[in-house]
């Protein structure tokens, strides 16, 4: 199963929201289409999903035009474009269900896609009385209620509070053991370096970078790591530790070492720390190599 961009473009008048953009994903994985507003991600899942014409390229899904033959393209095709299209005086239930009509399948699992997304005891609530979290999650669960292999998901997590985006991550990575191909934009790194495993980098609609986060993480990772720990430290005893350049202190319990040397050098710091019982709770350097590659490419965008 693939996505493919094939010069794809997209104009609006004189402003250019897509530039020749080449890209193509397959397997089953979660690749992140990461980008700040406005580098031109939803047009390209706009485009991917026909909710657009092209100015010029394709679009392809599994070897079909989205085009030129939109019912085979997007048959076995879940998505989630910007805000969700439930009809607020229906039930979960029967949002569901009406899509089921609409895309002519007999064999929808309701039940099963309210439950993925932890929706099922309100199953029988009119939508138009849901939080913006809880809509989101039915609009996840009407993507997946025809068990397509493909989910094309646009900032599922956007505008919602830090619960609701941690449930929205976790559900997403319990569908990765699907084995689905997801193709997820966003313009957070944190949750781009959690859910993904792949990275397709966008800005002012030209693609930077595609790769997988392993990759990146090596080629970009910076000769520093964020130690957090689960009591106060003092900052001397870790500068007296061999290799350390400089210890900066982000928060009581927060520390950014600076280092001399690669991952090598690396995992001897965590030993000594652990050695001189300083008592680690988190130490890492993953998203800030993937935020590393992001300022390089980017620029200072980032949005957290």
């Amino acid at each position: 199963m693939y996505l493919e961009a094939v010069n794809l473009k997209k104009r609006y008048g004189k402003f250019v929201a897509l530039k020749s953009l080449n890209l193509k994903v397959e397997g089953r994985k979660c690749v992140g289409y990461l980008g700040p507003n406005g580098a031109g991600k939803t047009t390209t899942l706009k485009l991917f999903t026909r909710l657009l014409n092209p100015s010029g390229g394709e679009a392809i899904i599994d070897g079909y035009s989205v085009f030129k033959e939109p019912k085979r393209a997007l048959s076995n095709v879940g998505t989630l474009i910007e805000m969700p299209g439930l009809y607020p005086y229906l039930t979960p239930e029967e949002n569901l269900r009406l899509i089921c009509e609409l895309r002519l399948k007999s064999d929808c699992d309701i039940k099963g896609a309210l439950e993925a997304v932890r929706m099922y005891e309100w199953r029988n609530k009119r939508v138009g009385k849901f939080s913006k979290g809880m809509i989101q999650r039915v609009a996840l669960a009407a993507a997946l209620v025809t068990d397509p292999e493909i989910l094309i998901l646009d900032e599922p997590t956007s505008g919602m509070d830090p619960r609701g985006m941690a449930e929205i991550r976790n559900i997403i990575k319990s569908l990765k053991k699907d084995s689905k191909l997801i193709f997820m934009s966003s313009h957070l790194l944190s949750e781009v370096t959690e859910v993904c495993d792949e990275v397709a980098m966008l800005n002012h609609g030209t693609l930077l970078l595609y790769d997988s986060v392993n990759s990146i993480v090596e080629r970009y990772r910076s000769s520093a790591v964020e130690l957090t720990t689960l009591t106060p430290v003092d900052l001397s005893v870790i500068q007296s530790i061999e290799g350390v350049k400089s210890a900066e202190q982000l928060a009581p319990n927060r520390v950014r070492i600076e280092f001399d040397g690669g991952a090598e050098q690396q995992y001897r710091i965590l030993n000594s720390l652990l050695s001189r019982e300083i008592k680690v709770i988190e130490y890492r350097s993953s998203g800030m190599a993937l935020e590393n590659a992001y300022l390089k490419l980017i620029g200072g965008e980032a949005h957290e």
